[in-house]
């Protein structure tokens, strides 16, 4: 059996190994060494943004049984998509593919907060009262469907291997839960990371209540795309244990930081009140 073969065949453990890994390891870090004092009780923040990630879990194997995966086997047999009209190494176009669906990631979320109906969505992630790894995988169920119409687009038009689209979930669910982790790395440390990495507190100033800090540090997993587009921030207004987290207007941890209102939230509010906007790209 070839590693194409094993990576179809062991796709889920994989994955399922590599999250419950990061999210311990991660777990464990914050718990010896938090950055910040966390204002909600973490155990009604875990159990409900868990509960959503379970939910979306069982939702994407509903709606989408093979996931991406299949689609790239599908792709594969067929012989279709950009890479596959060419003779390229296996190691080059896994990271063609890599740093190309990377791309897709940060443009798509600047789009969920350009959009008012996308925002509402996302408001989701960024209502959560307190910044800890649990951030990082709580997704309301409708932005999570549309991720994964959006990767199945990427991969049928980009054509990538089997192994990059399993190699590249893996590192966006690790990246997310360790770019939202309630940690601080040394100064030094994290200003060397950045150039190949978002660290915790590059995205940690993206979550916060300023909606113009708000809009900047819009990458999961690569920095480069912030930077070369210009949404790079190095550092908040204030610190970055005082900063506060989540979205102006939106301070219930009932409707925030449990199950049914998270699920509820897109309905709530102004369709007007979203990230993106003119009024809000004119503030110094």
């Amino acid at each position: 059996m070839n590693w194409n073969d094993w990576i179809i065949h062991n796709e889920l453990i994989v994955k399922l190994t590599v999250f419950w890994g990061v999210f311990f390891l991660m777990a464990a870090w914050e718990q010896l060494a938090p950055c910040r004092a966390l204002t909600i009780s973490k155990s009604l923040r875990w159990i409900n943004n868990l509960g959503l990630v379970l939910l979306n879990g069982v939702v994407l194997r509903l709606l989408f049984p093979a996931g991406g995966v299949g689609v790239a086997v599908f792709v594969q047999q067929q012989g279709w998509g950009l890479l596959n009209y060419y003779q390229i190494p296996l190691f080059t176009s896994i990271v063609i593919s890599v740093v190309v669906m990377d791309f897709i990631i940060y443009s798509q979320h600047i789009m969920m907060h350009a959009v008012p109906v996308l925002w509402r969505v996302h408001r989701v992630h960024h209502a959560d009262l307190d910044y800890d790894l649990t951030t990082g995988i709580r997704f309301h169920p409708i932005e999570i469907i549309l991720s994964m119409l959006i990767k199945a687009a990427v991969i049928l038009l980009l054509g990538p291997p089997v192994l990059a689209v399993v190699l590249f979930e893996v590192l966006l669910n690790a990246a997310a839960m360790f770019n939202h982790s309630n940690i601080q790395l040394p100064g030094r440390l994290d200003r060397v990371l950045r150039w190949v990495l978002v660290t915790p507190d590059m995205h940690r100033i993206h979550h916060s209540t300023k909606e113009d800090e708000a809009n900047s540090n819009f990458g999961f997993n690569l920095p480069w795309w912030d930077r070369l587009f210009g949404t790079y921030r190095d550092q908040p207004r204030g610190d970055y244990q005082s900063m506060v987290i989540g979205i102006s207007g939106y301070r219930d941890p009932r409707q925030v930081e449990r199950l049914l209102g998270m699920l509820a939230l897109p309905w709530s509010g102004d369709i007007l009140s979203y990230a993106i906007n003119r009024r809000n790209r004119d503030q110094k």
